[in-house]
């Protein structure tokens, strides 16, 4: 099929000669062609949409049928807004689109020809990995999809033949042809590469958006540590056939933190898998960094004892006790669990309180009780002293005072216990006035109508004041 419709080797297209044909898809071919004044090789891939346009003798790209002839032309200007788009990024770990042009009645885009192995072929002889070796790739390709998404593009179709490794070990993101902006309300042609396209994408009405690449990525790491390919997101719908990485991957070797995360990202419900980025990646182990710059510290071996985690409350929960509160809550509640618990341990300083304040996502009533139970005779204690925030004086912004934080602290501590001291600090921090205040630490109250109430009553008793 690739030699009917295919330029021919040889074949001169402006300063670019075609040595051969790289590949096939539904929106076009991909060459490696050699720039012949800089004698530097590059790829180029050309619009030619199969089920709506053909070749014609002269080589020339043109409609199959006046039918096809508006579809053509809109995808042809889509192709070439996209071009423009995809040249203005400048990453490392995402191919570089060199130029773009029109031509016999179609468009080029011209991109560097990156020299290495699909990760495919490259992962073969290296097998298992090492976690250290799986986030080395995992960050940079992340970064990499964060540009694409703060620009207002989906990939769409990530998986292992469109990660590339370079001669020097860096991975880098290859094939944006799939490409579309990311625009609310708008139709998405179905792509689907089964096992690591989300549900969203089988049909057109999908709601597609960064967590649908984050599907597809999830799908990609784990196949990197089970090396098996994920169930195809269909016949996960009505029964998850899926093993989830927590059960499928070796233990031992990669942290529970890294495979929740996996479970995470491939959740076939797009409402209830990371929404960006950023909240995929802080989900992972050794991540660093601050709301406006975030990278992997990628880890030279995975540890044989995990040390405790140090959360906001002043304490530190010992690790591998949040693993089993994990890995239970996450038997009723999927692999949204370990971020749930993360949640909730900020507001509490024994095990069993977390355990009790976790079961309230538990909807069946006997097994929330069960699981109540089993923790609340838990004796291991958190380290660190709870009332270390505590000893530091609140330093207020002038419009609001002292008596007013004592008061907001006070009716916060009936939803949340003592931290609401901390959670208070930060918030007059940011807030303007009283009111602004009591909007802020509102947010931390998980039931909505409680949190209403809280409001509603907590800035009624500030203006009598």
């Amino acid at each position: 099929m690739a030699a009917d419709i295919a330029l021919p080797k040889g074949y001169a297209l402006h300063e670019y000669k075609i040595e051969q044909t790289l590949g096939i898809g539904g929106f076009g071919l991909t060459y490696l062609a050699t720039d012949s004044n800089l004698n530097l090789k590059v790829a180029i891939k050309e619009y030619l949409p199969g089920d709506l346009a053909q070749r014609g003798e002269d080589q020339s790209v043109r409609p199959k049928a006046e039918s096809t002839s508006d579809s053509f032309k809109w995808g042809l200007s889509r192709f070439l807004d996209e071009s423009r788009t995809l040249a203005s990024f400048r990453h490392p770990n995402i191919v570089r689109v060199l130029r773009f042009f029109e031509a016999n009645r179609t468009a080029y885009m011209v991109m560097e020809f990156v020299s290495g192995q699909p990760l495919g072929e490259w992962i073969r002889s290296r097998r298992p990995l090492d976690q250290s070796a799986v986030l080395a790739i995992a960050g940079p390709l992340l970064d990499g999809l964060d540009l694409i998404h703060r620009t207002g593009y989906l990939h769409r179709d990530i998986k292992p033949s469109n990660i590339f490794m370079r001669d020097d070990g860096s991975p880098v993101l290859l094939d944006f042809g799939s490409a579309r902006a990311a625009s609310a309300g708008t139709e998405l042609t179905a792509i689907v590469t089964p096992g690591y396209a989300p549900i969203e994408q089988y049909h057109s009405q999908g709601q597609q958006g960064p967590w649908s690449d984050l599907y597809a990525f999830g799908g990609v790491l784990y196949w990197m540590i089970t090396g098996k390919r994920p169930v195809e997101a269909v016949a996960r719908v009505r029964q998850d056939m899926l093993p989830p990485a927590t059960q499928a991957a070796d233990r031992k070797r990669y942290a529970t933190e890294l495979l929740t995360a996996i479970d995470w990202a491939l959740t076939p419900h797009e409402e209830r898998r990371p929404q960006s980025v950023g909240d995929f990646r802080a989900s992972l182990p050794g991540f660093t960094g601050t709301s406006d710059q975030k990278t992997l510290k990628v880890e030279r071996s995975v540890p044989v004892s995990t040390p405790a985690t140090t959360l906001p409350t002043g304490v530190s929960f010992d690790r591998e006790t949040l693993k089993r509160i994990e890995n239970e809550l996450a038997r009723h509640i999927g692999p949204i669990a370990p971020v749930v618990i993360r949640a909730a341990a900020k507001k509490t300083y024994t095990v069993a309180g977390l355990a009790d304040l976790v079961s309230a996502d538990i909807p069946d009533d006997k097994t929330r009780a069960a699981f109540v139970k089993k923790f609340s005779g838990d004796k291991s204690a958190p380290t660190g002293d709870p009332t270390r925030a505590q000893s530091a004086p609140i330093s207020a912004p002038s419009n609001i005072d002292p008596q007013t934080l004592a008061k907001a602290e006070a009716a916060l501590a009936k939803y949340i216990g003592a931290v609401a001291r901390i959670v208070v600090k930060r918030a007059a921090a940011k807030a303007r006035d009283p009111g602004e205040l009591y909007l802020l630490i509102a947010e931390e109250i998980e039931d909505k109508d409680e949190r209403k109430a809280f409001v509603r009553k907590a800035i009624s008793a500030s203006g009598k004041d």
